[in-house]
């Protein structure tokens, strides 16, 4: 069960005309994305037609010393993703990206977001005599692909052709053995951007990758667009462009994205500043100093300090060397895990009527340790303020979302909530407010998990687990 919500992975390739070390930068870009999933992590190279790669559980770092890297080798295309699973097994074989050796030649495929009609897509390729190896939406997306190349003359079209099939989000980075190629889906709802370096092409789910390389930002990738880098340059194909409303997942730019990004013409860090001038607006009070949790809590809470004059503070020292990762092998271990994550500053909050900024409440249990932590400190009050509005709903387009019963906005008042965490107020960023933090883009936005409403049809019944599931399991959820 999750405290966090958790985002499902970042994708990065890299096209070169030759003479650049592919691998070691895709290295270094997953880097700049750990922070969109820590589970599993791999890179695929193109060596003149060669298509290899290497993929495991763990940190970029981890999986990828020194050695492995190198016995990747050299080439002139690459791709890589880091993951955290939303649907799919935490194993090895569902570690990125996917690597499909077919009649028409090979592909590696990275993959951000989650399909809405996975499920029915899979029956229909099985039926066919397609045997899948994972349950990830991954696959399906290259098995539908390559089976639309069987009868296109193009990677490309065969690409076009799966997008009138395939439905809800995806950002895609696919290399075949001549091309490197950029998808996103109809409504946008992952991030994608398009870098230059040198001679050659980039693509990354957000701008802090292309930064990590010295890439030269050039676009994001619009909604529906394909856009192709090979030997004659970069071309695009826009002619699905403009058939849905735009809707970007606003959470990006609440915890999603680093805040160094820029996606879709909005910098993250400014967004979430204006996040905490709102909260500021709309749910004012009497305080002595304003304290974000890190990291994600950090830039709301500068805003909120400057829109109401309270001053700002730095209330946590947060455990650097402990990651999302972090296991707690014992009970009383993870009842200690938030001790361990943070330890606050009593000299900044003891005496102090605190107002504490926070990205989102999931459950409730991790911002209580929290408060707990500053009631121990020496707060004479807290008032908490959320930089998003109450998650209500689940999410069908590539977050952990998966069971609104979890959600403790679900079946309790803000009053409730206010009182089971702990706090002396509690106040949420309101649906309003929330479209309105990022002020350069054209995007609309996805607000689904707030209780906005679906920007697209909603699968009744995944069946994605079917094959993790024991029968014991499956006869329970049956009898229900």
């Amino acid at each position: 069960m999750f405290s966090k919500i958790h985002e499902e992975c970042g994708v990065f390739g890299i096209y070169s005309s030759g003479g650049t070390d592919v691998a070691g930068l895709t290295y270094s870009a997953l880097f700049a994305l750990q922070h969109r999933g820590q589970e599993s992590c791999g890179i695929a190279v193109n060596d003149d037609g060669v298509i290899s790669g290497y993929k495991d559980l763990g940190l970029v770092g981890e999986v990828f010393p020194p050695e492995r890297l190198q016995k990747l080798g050299g080439g002139q295309l690459a791709v890589g993703r880091v993951r955290y699973a939303t649907t799919g097994r935490k194993s090895r074989d569902h570690a990125p990206p996917l690597i499909i050796n077919h009649i028409k030649g090979s592909m590696a495929l990275a993959h951000n977001g989650n399909l809405t009609n996975a499920a029915e897509l899979r029956e229909a390729l099985e039926l066919n005599g397609a045997i899948f190896h994972t349950t990830s939406d991954t696959e399906v997306i290259a098995y539908t692909i390559t089976n639309e190349r069987l009868r296109a003359s193009s990677i490309e079209e065969a690409v076009s052709a799966a997008m009138d099939r395939i439905k809800g989000a995806y950002s895609l980075v696919i290399m075949s053995p001549q091309k490197l190629i950029a998808v996103r889906d109809p409504h946008g709802f992952r991030p994608l951007c398009i870098g230059r370096l040198g001679d050659g092409w980039v693509f990354a789910s957000e701008s802090c990758a292309l930064d990590g390389i010295r890439a030269q930002f050039v676009r994001d990738v619009r909604p529906r667009e394909i856009v192709i880098a090979d030997k004659g340059g970069l071309r695009s194909i826009t002619t699905h462009c403009g058939q849905c409303p735009r809707s970007l997942c606003v959470f990006e730019y609440i915890y999603f994205a680093r805040p160094d990004s820029v996606i879709d013409g909005s910098s993250v860090h400014l967004a979430r500043q204006r996040a905490g001038a709102f909260l500021a607006l709309e749910h004012p009070v009497q305080a002595d100093i304003v304290i974000g949790v890190p990291d994600s809590g950090l830039d709301a809470a500068m805003g909120y300090a400057r829109q109401s004059g309270i001053p700002y503070g730095m209330g946590f020292i947060k455990n650097k060397y402990i990651g999302r990762t972090f296991i707690s092998p014992t009970q009383d271990m993870r009842e200690n895990e938030v001790n361990i994550k943070l330890n606050p500053i009593r000299s900044v909050v003891e005496g102090k009527r605190v107002v504490l900024i926070d990205d989102s409440i999931v459950r409730g249990t991790t911002c209580r340790r929290t408060i707990d932590l500053l009631r121990k400190a020496g707060a004479k009050e807290i008032h908490m303020r959320v930089s998003a509005p109450p998650f209500v709903s689940e999410c069908y387009y590539g977050t952990d979302i998966d069971d609104k019963n979890k959600l403790i906005a679900n079946h309790h008042t803000v009053e409730e909530i206010a009182e089971i965490i702990g706090v002396d107020s509690l106040g949420y960023l309101s649906l309003s407010d929330v479209v309105k933090l990022a002020d350069h883009t054209e995007s609309g936005f996805c607000t689904a998990c707030f209780g906005g409403g679906y920007p697209t049809s909603i699968p009744q019944d995944s069946n994605k687990d079917r094959f993790e599931c024991k029968i014991s399991e499956r006869e329970k959820q049956e009898s229900v």
